[in-house]
């Protein structure tokens, strides 16, 4: 077990972190920098140098991409380090994980059948299927996009989608209210 520290470091999370639910983005940080020293020797040669390079450029894309201040050089870093990690991830996709068996947690699995079997009575526990990565989503698309979006809106802690979303809100509000009627019908 990873121990916190740091008075504003590594805050503590459960023993099985994968099973952790409803991470917030400090906790992915905070698996993140401690990801290096657990996953080390985990896997044979050459899975174990795959992994370890695409998390620590993962934690160095991670350093860059949520600086508060930017500048053309830390943007090109930045832009640079994006490249080189969908090409470690492009990497691990295709030598690590169509080599090395994974199957979806049990909750996935009972999940899973929760959904399509939706009305049907309940047999126990599901059987796993495999898992599989998937870097074709749209998530990692727009990581290439990530640079561009800075330099035109700005870091991402100087706006923020509540704005949106509280108007979305209200003019639900609105749209569900009584009017009066205005015009002059």
């Amino acid at each position: 077990m990873i121990s916190p520290f740091g008075r504003e470091g590594i805050r503590r999370f459960s023993e099985n972190a994968s099973e952790i639910k409803r991470k917030a983005a400090r906790d992915y940080e905070d698996l993140l920098q401690c990801a290096i020293p657990v996953f080390e020797s985990l896997l044979p040669e050459p899975h174990n140098q795959i992994v370890m390079r695409l998390l620590y450029i993962s934690a160095q894309w991670h350093s860059l991409a949520k600086l508060r201040m930017h500048h053309d050089m830390s943007l090109q870093l930045l832009d640079y380090m994006t490249t080189w990690l969908g090409a470690q991830m492009r990497l691990f996709n295709h030598d690590t994980c169509s080599k090395v068996s994974t199957k979806e947690l049990q909750r996935e699995a009972d999940a899973r059948a929760r959904r399509e079997g939706k009305g049907k009575a309940s047999k126990g526990t599901a059987a796993r299927q495999p898992a599989k990565l998937g870097i074709f989503t749209i998530k990692f698309h727009f990581l290439g996009d990530y640079v561009d979006y800075i330099r035109h809106f700005g870091t991402t802690d100087s706006y923020s989608s509540e704005t949106v979303d509280h108007e979305t809100h209200r003019q639900e509000q609105i749209d569900g209210a009584d009017l009066p009627r205005q015009g002059s019908g």
